[in-house]
């Protein structure tokens, strides 16, 4: 790999190739209808070149549920291990870095197979620093919470490509000066944030939101911390959650496989309670402490 170039691409079926390699027709599904789905993790290189994937058998059984979400075939998970395990031993920049798999259900104009494909980039200063705190806008998702409960074509809990309203809310929340958004429910729960999940502590233990009805995705990281908390004596539950309660909890964390824990600084200018302790225990319990 050439290491004056900032990311990695590895092809389905033929693994590491040159970045500026073609991936995708211009009649690609994925990149035209966004008929498609991705999956993310961490990885972390040392400064030997050696590196570890957070939670890749996670990250791989919710990537093939996607998959079929879209009606793709059932992926050949011993070929994208081997494609993985291929990058993750070419790619030797030290640090912290984003690996990304990529769906798609093939060509609209031509015929031809699906595209898997995968890139390996280096973690943004942003979402490092963003892990001291981040202020946040809520942002009505145009849903009820219980939207999806008998629409599955609404792709409830499925990583789709099609991000772009994700993107849309992000973008609008850093032109109002926050960082991030938590989307909420037009009946007035919060769900989650744009690509992240949502915990908050209160006397009880930990809450999240529920999956299933919201359709919102089912956070791998939410779950590892989730058990791990519940191995040390520690009461998770999940509900649907309003904004008064956020702002008289204990304190709040947007959760993600790649920046990781992130503690809710404030919402809509309100200032969400601060709570050191849980911080470092729920980056413990993700993985994410040094």
């Amino acid at each position: 790999m050439n290491s004056s170039v900032p990311y990695l691409l590895a092809i389905l079926g033929k693994g590491v190739v040159s970045p500026s390699t073609m991936v995708c027709h211009a009649d690609d599904l994925g990149l035209v209808r966004g008929d498609g789905v991705f999956d993310t993790t961490r990885i972390v290189t040392a400064q030997d070149g050696t590196s570890r994937i957070d939670h890749l058998d996670e990250h791989l059984s919710r990537f093939a549920r996607s998959i079929a979400g879209v009606n793709g075939p059932t992926p050949d998970l011993d070929s994208w291990n081997h494609l993985i395990e291929e990058a993750a031993r070419t790619w030797r920049i030290p640090g912290e870095a984003a690996l990304k798999l990529v769906y798609t259900n093939g060509r609209q104009v031509v015929p031809g197979p699906p595209r898997g494909f995968l890139i390996i980039s280096p973690l943004s200063e942003t979402a490092i620093e963003e892990r001291e705190g981040i202020d946040v806008l809520c942002l009505s998702r145009g849903v009820t919470s219980d939207a999806f409960a008998d629409a599955p074509w609404l792709l409830g809990g499925v990583k789709t490509l099609s991000y772009a309203v994700n993107v849309a809310a992000l973008r609008y929340a850093r032109s109002q000066g926050a960082d991030d958004a938590i989307f909420t429910s037009t009946d007035g729960y919060l769900l989650e944030g744009p690509t992240s999940g949502l915990v908050i502590a209160a006397d009880d233990g930990l809450w999240t939101t529920p999956t299933g009805p919201t359709g919102i995705l089912n956070s791998i990281t939410v779950s590892t911390v989730f058990e791990a908390a519940g191995e040390d004596g520690v009461q998770t539950s999940t509900r649907l959650m309003k904004h008064g309660e956020v702002l008289r909890a204990q304190g709040a964390w947007l959760l993600s496989s790649v920046r990781g824990v992130a503690p809710i600084l404030s919402i809509d200018g309100h200032q969400v309670p601060q709570d050191e302790d849980t911080t470092h225990r729920l980056r413990t319990w993700a993985g994410f402490e040094n």
